[in-house]
């Protein structure tokens, strides 16, 4: 049964042009080819990119954000309570204000010791700096290293190099699948994971079908950007703001170039028309240009993103953070004053009708219960 099935997936009318077969793709007179199985081996080269990744960010990445001044913001921890930790766990991290009183109620506190405590608890969940640092310092170095490399291989083609960097390609790209879940996660995850996903498949389908000068070509022009976009966040997490704004314009003029212009009129026109100028359509053709289509809809989301930030830019004169990460909150804010952490900190709540806490007429109460007469 498994025979059969394995049989009909891999039937040539699906995957390959009328008139190819698989024999055509054997190893023959000199000449090697893809095949689908070596595919396999990148499953293993993912996990020890993920071995590697992680020993890069302990004795790399960390060090080197130290070194160049990389802070974590001081957090203040939110105080154990099992009602409030339940409700943050299993039904939302942002409760609506008729919930926030409903949990007031119940735990003996007042809204804004409420509010402050779930303010703390979405902050502990919130990535530090540090960790950014080093994911950004990982991802710099792989998409550096390997536009160089794929542009040695295009240009100086050697067969089992441009083998290998595709193979690499895909282990990268199966490991940043496996760490996802473990990763910064910003607004665009689900966008994220669609691209890990189709780029997988693309990677594995261009290899077994001997489609990899194409498939080269739509991996350079990724990671042509791909290295400046790290390498602006690297100087953005250490307040570089000069160098970081010079380098997140030139990566958005490089991106806009290589995803807007080149991406579509040179890879999907050629996918889409040239490919089959001499050939009928089939199944594999098909399946090959909506996954670079989808690609392209992910480069046109991105491209708003960063069109948002260029506006930003220009509108304030330096570059703010990414759209998509989350801000980092305050324990005051929206506009409530600091009163509310003090009485948490204290364990006691406010005495009703009780004069607010912050003004000068607070501040002169406090002169006055210190012993102390205010100036006339």
């Amino acid at each position: 049964m498994w025979s059969s099935l394995n049989d009909w997936l891999w039937h040539e009318r699906f995957w390959l042009p009328p008139n190819v077969s698989w024999a055509q793709l054997e190893d023959r007179d000199g000449l090697v080819f893809p095949h689908p199985r070596d595919t396999l081996m990148a499953v293993p080269l993912a996990l020890a990119l993920v071995v590697v990744r992680f020993t890069f960010e302990r004795f790399v990445g960390l060090p080197l954000s130290r070194w160049l001044g990389v802070r974590n913001q001081t957090r203040r921890p939110a105080k154990p309570n099992a009602t409030l930790e339940k409700y943050f766990l299993m039904k939302g991290r942002k409760p609506t204000e008729s919930q926030m009183n409903l949990l007031a109620t119940q735990c003996g506190l007042t809204l804004r010791q409420t509010q402050c405590w779930f303010r703390r608890r979405r902050n502990q969940d919130r990535p530090c700096l540090t960790k950014k640092f080093c994911e950004a310092s990982w991802r710099f170095a792989f998409y550096l290293c390997s536009f160089i490399s794929g542009t040695m291989v295009l240009y100086h083609p050697m067969k089992p190099g441009l083998y290998h960097w595709y193979l690499l390609e895909l282990s990268f790209y199966i490991s940043l699948l496996m760490t996802l879940p473990f990763d910064t996660k910003r607004k665009d995850f689900k966008e994220q994971v669609i691209h890990h996903f189709v780029t997988i498949i693309l990677i594995s389908f261009s290899y077994s079908l001997n489609l990899m000068r194409i498939g080269s070509l739509v991996l350079l022009l990724h990671d042509s950007s791909d290295y400046l976009l790290e390498a602006s966040k690297l100087f953005n997490y250490t307040h570089w703001r000069r160098l970081c704004d010079t380098l997140f314009i030139i990566f958005s003029l490089v991106f806009f170039y290589t995803r807007l212009v080149l991406f579509p009129t040179q890879i999907l026109y050629t996918t889409y028309y040239e490919s089959i100028a001499n050939l009928g359509p089939f199944f594999g053709y098909y399946f090959l240009n909506i996954l670079l289509v989808v690609l392209q809809l992910l480069h046109v989301f991105w491209s708003c993103l960063i069109l948002r930030m260029i506006y930003s830019f220009i509108k304030k004169g330096q570059m703010e953070k990414d759209v998509r990460s989350d801000v980092e909150e305050l324990d005051s804010s929206d506009g409530e004053a600091a009163e509310e952490c003090p009485q948490m900190k204290n364990g006691a709540a406010p005495r009703p009708g009780a004069a607010p806490t912050d003004g000068p007429r607070s501040r002169a109460a406090g002169r006055m219960a210190n012993g102390h007469t205010p100036d006339t």
